[in-house]
Formats: C-alpha cells, structure tokens, sequence
C-alpha cells in the first residue's frame, strides 16, 4: 500500500517523510486544488528528502483547457523540474469537449522522460471515465490516474473505483484514490475498491484544516495501519 500526502512547504515534507508518507505531491495554493509551486521549493524538497517527489504542473486553476500558451508555461516547467531532480510529474488536459486532450498530453510527455507521471484529478471531469482510462492506457509513461471516481468524494464513488481499479488491471496504470479519504474509513474503503494507492492532503492536518500543518500523530497513526 502506497500513502502519498500533500506537501505545500520545506516543513510538510519534512514531517511527511519523518512520519511514514511514501511520496509526495507537492504543490501550492491547496485551497484552489494545487497549482505548480516554485521552482525553489521543488529544488530544495528534493535535496531534502529520499522518498519520491511528484510535483504538479498546472499553471492555473481556472479550468483544465488550456491554450498555447499555459502549454508553453507547462513545458517550461517540466523541464525545470526535470532538472531539479524530481521522481514525477502531476499533469492533466481536457479538450473543451470535455475529453482527454491527447496533444497537450502528447507535448508535455515528451519532455518528461525518465520521470514517473501522475494524471491529475482532471480525469474526474471527464463524462466516460472507463474511456478516459483506455485513452490514458495508450501512454506507458502515465503510471497513476488521481482520482476520486467522479465529482464527489471518493468514499461516496466505490462502485465506479472499484471498475476503474478493475478496468486497468494489467496495465501499467494504478489507481490513486484521493479527495474525502480519512484515517478512520480509509481501511475499508481499500477493502472495498482494491486500490493500491491512496493520496491525503487535510485528513492529515491539524484540525483538518487545508492551511494547516502536518499533524505527525495522525499520519504516523495511518502510514503504521497502511503498512502493516
């Protein structure tokens, strides 16, 4: 069982690291889903801890459709990250349709050998998510998609987790469950789905709170049950 969390700073990392996360996400601006953090705090995480680091790379939160532009930024940063030293990438883009957007996809992945690369929780919004998940399967370098089975939480998504966990059976995709996961359900909800990774991010706060610090009691609790 893989337990990545959410670190938004030099200290959440850390503290993820010291009390049992397997990997890390790291991003800024947790409150409007994660944007591309600064190149200084990629480079200095990834000199600072030994598990993995994801970074993600999303230049804006105003929607997952994006123009030449946000495309150009978006590769920039893949490079720079790329060259700081970081284990993967966290990436995602929808056409206006709302489907995968294969050529944006195509451009980034090019300039992300070597890494490991997560599809974000774009995916969520895509209508036919099995389709999205052979359309995704198409790219051996995307190793996870993070989702929550749909637009709600994922413990109120199990039935459509539990198809996607089956759907890539075999491929070189995993399933990364996160958004609603807690300490206290996260048990079943694995026994449920057949997941093999799950991704915290205020579960694991104080007070559960977004902005929050890294409570270490808590994560220390979930990363001992994950990993029994």
């Amino acid at each position: 069982m893989i337990l990545e969390v959410i670190a938004t700073c030099i200290d959440d990392a850390l503290r993820a690291e010291e009390n049992g996360a397997d990997r890390l996400e790291l991003i800024t601006a947790m409150t409007e889903g994660g944007l591309t953090p600064g190149i200084g705090l990629v480079q200095h995480v990834v000199r600072s801890v030994q598990i993995p680091v994801h970074v993600m790379v999303r230049p804006h939160s105003r929607s997952f459709v994006y123009d030449s532009h946000d495309l150009e930024t978006m590769i920039a940063e893949i490079k720079a990250i790329s060259a700081a030293g970081a284990a993967g990438i966290v990436v995602g883009a929808l056409t206006a349709e709302g489907r995968i957007d294969e050529q944006a996809l195509e451009a980034m992945l090019a300039h992300a050998k070597g890494m490991q690369v997560t599809f974000h929780r774009a995916f969520d919004e895509l209508e036919d998510q099995l389709a999205g998940l052979q359309t995704l399967m198409r790219y051996p370098q995307i190793t996870r998609v993070l989702t929550s089975g749909g637009l709600k939480p994922a413990p109120q998504s199990v039935p459509a987790i539990q198809k996607l966990v089956e759907a890539s059976q075999g491929s070189s995709l995993r399933i990364l469950a996160g958004n609603g996961l807690t300490p206290e359900t996260v048990e079943a909800f694995i026994e449920q789905t057949g997941v093999s990774e799950v991704h915290f991010g205020s579960a694991v706060r104080v007070g559960r709170a977004g902005l929050a610090p890294i409570d270490p009691v808590q994560l220390r609790a979930l990363s001992d049950s994950l990993h029994q």
